[in-house]
């Protein structure tokens, strides 16, 4: 009876503090594709200087793609132009106008960062931190993720921000959309140690239990209940860390620059640990400053979003960028996954200006640590940016906004290209070595048309494409060592060399593998199959070698396929296609080997890496240490009357409604109950859909915890 009792006491406790604030509720409703939103002035730059910038990056392109395809077209005439060999010339000249797009863009970057010239939103990241007044929410969406790893970050970016002096100014969200009911509970837990040790009222926790529009529907959520409180928001992702001086002085940005709906920074990579990981980081560390600073030159008021790591403005975010629901079936129709493009493109079809600033530093984010958790999450990518078909046609927008948007779809398209484009041209050799050729052909002719072939103008033309995908890793190298700050950084010149050899080495092996990868998820999405929501891998990428062989066995096998017929052709094509033949027959153990973990920096050290920034290593210290023992969501809300009395004050009350659609795992869940007689039979017989619906229901979870605790406690 005592027992009884005492499991009947954390029943009657009441929560001290609320998880959440007073709602401030702030409209916002989808927006209609069909018709333009009303334009307001916008003061974004549109002088002369801009439209020469513009002028630079597509009269170049186009100027290299016409010498390239000049230059293609006589590889292929033999007399005329056959069918297969127009078709590689047509594939031909759009992949280069693409890699030549993307080169100029590294050029004009290469000349941005070799001067020092200021971006068009000057941000003082140097001098002294500004005041600011506004009011900020910094959002943190989560869904089932390691509750104390993102505590960690999330208490290291809020003691950096304290430390600025500005801490009041800023109130911080947790949003989850977590299903798995442990980890919900988890994170409960997590919050409620969090905001003990940092003693504020700035922190809240919202549990979602609909995930309707996934992320971007999460922020919406918060939006229109909490909106109306604030100025501005800062989305971040769960693997996300900013420094408090770079928030305060984004937020003095947008106080200054009433015409700007959002800022984005340019996130730097940390913590990777495997040799994929590495890569990125490098790679993103050495080129990734120079395509950045490029685009934002041209691109000046006319940016993108890239969905975290960026301030907004709420009353542009509310007012404008409501996402619609798109017509037809999944996995084209539904909601938009990859929000970002869409809602930096709405805002600015409405006149709010877009900016990207990369010389902002401070702004960080981890990567996938493995070459299948990068293909599971472009997978994801993939999907979303090919629904982006359906929001091309929306009236108003900028052109700029449109180019976004075509964009991010080619940049998984390209990839079924190149393939086509290799099978066309290895088709052609095929051809002409098994089918014996027509020296006369129909009509009166007195001599014989030979097969000619030019292989040296041929090799003329690959190594230009190639010079086009190389030249601006070592423009980026040349900008590197003309900083001494950033040399010294990086542990000197030699070593940067050193690193940029390797990475262009490993990523060219790299490369087929993904080519196929790509290819593949965009046959699967075109064929009607939906990504799903799954949680990203994080940690140390270690992969289960049968997860490797099933999901790499293709490429492999393309390989395989490519190099039989290349060499009945001839071995010098076979040598000729052997940096695309090699990647891909290596794809399996590439896969394990870039897998594993680095026990030192090596040539891929950044100075990331060599002098971890301060909010890095606190969150990186806060995740080192033991987290809480988790007994399981109901064992534990059965021993921790806080716990229990929180989790149960955060719950939204009941619907009055007596009819509606039936919740199955409710009712399942409700009809075990009946059957159980004690905590360790409903442990031993619900399933996690049923679990979570006893989490969100205060009724039937009370009488649960009502029970007693069993022989197996």
């Amino acid at each position: 009876m005592d027992a009884l009792k005492q499991s009947q006491a954390p029943l009657r406790s009441a929560p001290t503090r609320p998880f959440l604030p007073q709602e401030s509720q702030l409209s916002m409703l989808p927006c209609r594709l069909g018709r333009a939103a009303e334009v307001r002035q916008s003061s974004v730059h549109r002088g002369a200087t801009l439209i020469v910038r513009r002028l630079f990056i597509f009269v170049g392109t186009a100027l290299l793609t016409l010498a390239g395809g000049y230059g293609m077209y006589d590889v292929v005439k033999v007399g005329g132009v056959t069918f297969l060999e127009a078709l590689l010339l047509g594939l031909f000249l759009v992949l280069l106008a693409w890699v030549a797009f993307s080169f100029m863009s590294a050029l004009a970057g290469f000349f941005v960062l070799l001067t020092r010239r200021q971006p068009n939103l000057p941000i003082d990241t140097t001098g002294p931190l500004p005041h600011v007044t506004s009011r900020t929410a910094m959002l943190l969406p989560t869904y089932n993720e390691d509750p104390h790893h993102v505590m960690a970050r999330l208490r290291a970016m809020y003691e950096s921000i304290d430390a600025t002096g500005y801490g009041e100014q800023f109130d911080w969200f947790l949003l989850s959309d977590t299903t798995d009911p442990d980890i919900w509970i988890s994170e409960e837990m997590a919050f409620i140690e969090l905001r003990r040790a940092c003693g504020g009222d700035q922190l809240y926790y919202r549990h979602r239990s609909d995930n309707t529009a996934r992320k971007s529907g999460n922020i919406a959520d918060w939006v229109t209940r909490f909106g109306a409180a604030y100025d501005h928001m800062i989305v971040l992702d769960a693997d996300s860390l900013m420094e408090g001086d770079t928030i305060v002085r984004l937020v003095h940005a947008m106080e200054r620059t009433p015409s700007c709906a959002l800022i984005q920074t340019q996130p730097v990579i940390v913590n990777a640990r495997t040799l994929f990981s590495r890569l990125q980081q490098f790679a993103g560390r050495v080129y990734g400053p120079l395509i950045t600073a490029g685009n934002a030159w041209w691109h000046d008021g006319d940016g993108n979003y890239w969905g975290h790591n960026a301030i907004i403005r709420l009353k542009a975010f509310a007012a404008e960028a409501g996402l619609p629901e798109l017509r037809g079936r999944k996995p084209f129709g539904g909601h938009i996954l990859s929000h970002d493009f869409v809602e930096a493109a709405l805002m600015r079809r409405a006149g709010w200006a877009i900016y990207m600033v990369p010389a902002v530093r401070g702004s960080f984010e981890e990567v996938p640590p493995s070459l299948l958790d990068f293909a599971g999450r472009d997978r994801r990518w993939c999907q979303g940016n090919l629904q982006h078909l359906a929001v091309l046609p929306a009236r108003g927008l900028h052109w700029v906004s449109r180019l976004h948007l075509l964009t991010g779809i080619g940049s998984y398209v390209t990839a079924p290209l190149w393939l086509l484009f290799l099978l066309v041209g290895l088709l052609i050799s095929l051809q002409a070595h098994f089918i014996r050729p027509e020296y006369f052909p129909k009509g009166f002719s007195l001599f014989p048309t030979w097969p000619q072939q030019d292989p040296v103008l041929a090799a003329w033309v690959f190594a230009a494409t190639m010079g086009l995908l190389i030249l601006p890793k070592l423009l980026a190298y040349l900008v590197l060592i003309s900083n001494r700050d950033e040399r010294t950084g990086f542990a000197g010149s030699g070593r940067v060399l050193a690193g940029v050899v390797c990475e262009a080495f490993v990523a060219a092996l790299l490369a087929p593998c993904m080519m196929i990868l790509q290819t593949k998820a965009v046959m699967e999405i075109l064929a009607g199959r939906d990504a799903g929501w799954q949680v990203q891998r994080r940690g140390d990428g270690q992969l289960a070698r049968g997860e490797v062989y099933r999901k790499l066995a293709g490429p492999t096998l393309c390989g395989l396929v490519l190099s039989v017929c290349a060499y009945s052709v001839s071995l010098p094509l076979l040598l000729w296609m052997s940096p695309v033949v090699l990647g891909l027959l290596l794809s399996i153990p590439l896969g394990i080997m870039t897998s594993l973990q680095l026990s030192a920096p090596g040539v891929f050290a950044t100075p990331e890496i060599n002098e971890p920034p301060a909010v890095v290593l606190r969150a990186n210290e806060l995740a080192a240490a033991e987290p809480t023992e988790m007994a399981g969501a109901l064992r534990q809300l059965s021993r921790d009357p806080e716990l229990l009395a929180e989790h149960l004050g955060s719950q939204s009350p009941a619907s009055s409604r007596r009819f509606g659609p039936v919740d199955v795992p409710l009712a399942t869940a409700t009809a075990k109950v009946a059957r159980c007689e004690s905590l360790d039979d409903v442990l031993a017989w619900f399933d996690k859909l049923e679990m979570r619906a006893v989490l969100e229901n205060p009724t039937l979870l009370r009488r649960i915890l009502e029970l007693p605790a069993g022989g197996r406690d």
